[in-house]
């Protein structure tokens, strides 16, 4: 019998707990899982007062919690001196199990692994905290070498139970990269590990699957069953109602990685994502790699583009999307950032928001402005993963070459080594792109040399008025300044182009 004002919480598998409680506590745990969705109030449902804008994670009605917030849960209790009580699950054990890690044991493992790259102090510190918590949400920046440790988390639990793992990314392009890093880490991936993406087998005898999310959030919960691990790669993708699905489909998976190189700042997303994965675990800065050597250093110019009076007028009080469908289609615009790609030297990335009426116009003026012996590349969603591969193959050898490419596959999971240049072709306020594009940029270069990003920027201010992509543009700043990634702003006037 459960005492009075006690939250019995027992895990009802390894996706979810079940938390019995007094009815008072229940309504105080469904607001303390309560938050406004970002944008919720130009949301249709908030408008027409059919929604109040808020995620709920606690469900009164079947009491469940996913089992990543029970840390979450054990501070709300605390906080208001609740008792706790655990209730132990036949199967599934309770939701604080935890491993004893053996620090010389797990280093003589890890070494016996005979991986061409000796594993780094932070690295060490990512693998010992899973192994230990069995769950955690990996906060791991690009340059970290966060393949390398989910490798080894992947590696340990391989060799140390018996049931199935199942690797979850978000493009065929990381399916097929992480496929390489294990081969390039000494791991027979031909026997062990199989790849599903569109059109390839869901059934396999092998015990290790990568597979992108849309390959399988479909299929039913005994496909699943097979998982004791699961892991989540570039996880501040799995926002979505199928991604939350397919981890909660996993119910067998004791063992819980998620990893990404940076989170979108708000309160809502990090806690969905540590409901599926475990607590945030900050692995290393960015700041600390380029002091360490292991990244290049990078200088920031933001290009603030001012456009003729005529054009600011004009464009007051449209809608964000008319003002960028604006922006994108300005021939001056596009003019100006073709002559600044094509006088930049060394390997430049030019990342662009939207294929048919940006990214195919600039690909075609820049390639029929660069020289006969520069190499220009165009990749968007259209061009094939494997073509993708080799194109990046291609530049990483060159020292002059231009990728014009989209946000949606160069920003996330492609590294580039030997990458001078970044130009932010369009506009953009989504901190993740921002933070993970950079990270594009950031691999040492053969020269040693520094990476340079071109931020364009566009000023249609009027008096104290400031269009959408001018506000959106000192958000960006705002996240150079928080990274200590040194910036300046470089005005640059249009002026002379009127409506």
């Amino acid at each position: 019998m459960r005492p009075a004002n006690t939250i019995q919480v027992g895990l009802k598998d390894h996706s979810m707990m079940l938390v019995d409680c007094e009815g008072h506590q229940l309504k105080e745990l469904s607001e303390y899982f309560s938050f406004f969705v970002p944008g919720h109030r130009y949301m249709p449902a908030f408008k027409r007062k059919v929604w109040d804008g808020k995620i709920r994670l606690f469900n009164q009605m079947t009491r469940e919690l996913n089992a990543g917030l029970y840390p979450h849960l054990k501070k709300f209790a605390l906080d208001r001196m609740y008792p706790v009580q655990l209730v132990d699950n036949d199967e599934y054990g309770h939701p604080e199990l935890r491993n004893k890690v053996q620090h010389k044991s797990l280093v003589k493992y890890l070494d016996s692994l005979d991986a061409p790259f000796e594993i780094r102090d932070y690295q060490y510190d990512a693998i010992s905290h899973g192994i230990e918590n069995k769950r955690c949400l990996l906060l791991s920046p690009t340059g970290s070498g966060k393949s390398f440790i989910i490798y080894n988390l992947l590696r340990w639990y391989y060799d140390n139970h018996d049931k199935n793992m199942l690797i979850i990314v978000p493009t065929t392009s990381l399916v097929e990269q992480l496929y390489k890093d294990f081969y390039e880490y000494g791991f027979d991936v031909e026997n062990e590990v199989h790849r599903i993406y569109s059109g390839k087998d869901k059934i396999t005898d092998k015990r290790i699957i990568i597979s992108t999310w849309q390959s399988i959030y479909r299929l039913k919960f005994d496909w699943f069953e097979q998982f004791g691990a699961v892991f989540g790669d570039e996880v501040h993708l799995f926002k979505a109602k199928s991604l939350t699905g397919v981890m909660n489909k996993c119910k067998n998976a004791e063992y819980r990685f998620g990893t990404t190189g940076t989170l979108d700042g708000t309160e809502t997303n990090k806690l969905v994502l540590e409901g599926l994965f475990g607590l945030t675990h900050k692995v290393i800065a960015t700041k600390d790699l380029q002091v360490r050597g292991t990244l290049a250093g990078l200088d920031i110019n933001v290009i603030l583009l001012r456009y003729h009076n005529d054009i600011c007028h004009l464009l007051k009080g449209k809608t964000y999307a008319e003002e960028v469908d604006y922006i994108v289609r300005h021939k001056k615009r596009n003019n100006f950032i073709k002559n600044l790609t094509l006088d930049l030297k060394g390997n430049t990335l030019v990342l662009f928001q939207y294929v048919e009426k940006h990214g195919k116009e600039l690909f075609d003026i820049i390639r029929k402005g660069a020289e006969k012996d520069r190499k220009v590349f165009y990749v968007s969603g259209e061009v094939d993963a494997k073509d993708r591969e080799q194109i990046r193959g291609i530049v990483e050898s060159q020292k002059n070459a231009i990728i014009v490419a989209s946000l949606g596959t160069f920003s996330t999971g492609i590294n580039i080594k030997n990458l001078h240049n970044i130009v932010f072709a369009s506009p953009s306020k989504s901190q993740i792109k921002v933070l993970q594009s950079i990270g594009r940029g950031l691999r040492q270069s053969d020269d040693g040399s520094n990476t340079t990003l071109y931020d364009i920027a566009d000023d249609m201010h009027i008096k104290s008025h400031k269009n959408f992509t001018l506000r959106h543009s000192g958000e960006r700043i705002k996240i150079y300044a928080k990274e200590q990634f040194p910036y300046k702003i470089i005005p640059i006037s249009l002026k002379g182009d009127k409506v």
